[in-house]
This record gives C-alpha cells, structure tokens and sequence, in this order.
C-alpha cells in the first residue's frame, strides 16, 4: 500500500523519506553564528530604515516652515552666496599658484644646486638642443649673408 502511495504522488519506491529529507534539511541548518549574523542584519536594517524615514520626514517639515523665509530673504542670500563663491575661488586660487610656485622654485633650486630633480635631463636636452639650432642659424646666415653684411657695413661706415 506505501508503495501504491509512492507511486500515486510520482515518487519512485526507492525515493528517500520523509524522514531522510528531514535528516538532509538539518545538516544544511544554520549555525548560531549565522542566525546571530541574520539578526544583526535585520536589526541594523530596520534602524537604518527608521533613520531615513525620520531625515526625509524632517527635511519635509523643514521645507513646509522654512520656504517662504527663504523664499522672502533671498534678495540677500543670493548676492551673499554669489560673493562667498567668489571669495571661495579666490583663496582657493592663491592657494593652488602658491603651491605652483614653491613646487617650482624648489625645484629650480634642486636644479641649479645640481641635485638632478625629476625631468632634469629633459630641460638640459632642450637647453643643447636650442643651442645647437642658435648656432646653426648663425653658421647658416654666415654662410649666405656674409659678404652682403659686411659690404653694407662699408657702406654705413666708410672709413671701417
């Protein structure tokens, strides 16, 4: 008759019972580490849910009272808040060259004492690289320009 039963709701005669399932379900039951976890997070849950219906209830009631104070004050906020920017982007710009300026000069000074700083090799490969061009050009307009530079100084200046 178990077996007519097994086979009515569609389980095989060899199926586990209900007693093995049983057994199989309280091996995979949570430890008390894990249930005390779960609870902290539910608990934490629900107080950060509470916090953020009293904030937005609060902001809320806070707009309803305080917007037409500061909807009738704000001929004095804007120009307040327009020149409190601006002083705000002026300190924080004095700032920002002040420290552009000692980077600079200290690294100028690292330069010249020749302690090599960082890109050092680069601005003196610049340096002979301009003053190679410098040179070329006044080879060059020696070269092409010399004879009329100098028969146009006799002319300027005869007894030379």
């Amino acid at each position: 008759m178990a077996d007519r039963h097994q086979q009515l709701n569609g389980e095989r005669p060899d199926s586990p019972s209900a007693a093995t399932l049983l057994r199989r379900v309280q091996t995979h039951a949570p430890n008390s580490t894990q249930v005390v976890g779960f609870l902290t997070l539910l608990v934490s849950g629900a107080v950060l849910l509470l916090l953020t219906g009293i904030t937005l209830t609060g902001a809320v009631v806070a707009l309803v009272f305080l917007g037409p104070l500061a909807l009738l004050t704000s001929p004095i906020w804007v120009p307040v808040a327009i020149a409190v920017s601006l002083l705000a982007a002026a300190v924080l710009s004095a700032c920002g060259f002040a420290v552009a300026a000692l980077a600079a000069g200290t690294w100028m000074y690292r330069y010249f004492t020749g302690r090599h700083p960082v890109g050092a090799d680069q601005v003196d490969y610049a340096r002979s690289r301009i003053a190679d061009t410098a040179s070329h050009v006044k080879d060059y307009a020696r070269e092409q320009y010399g004879g009329y530079l100098h028969s146009r100084s006799k002319d300027a200046a005869p007894g030379a």
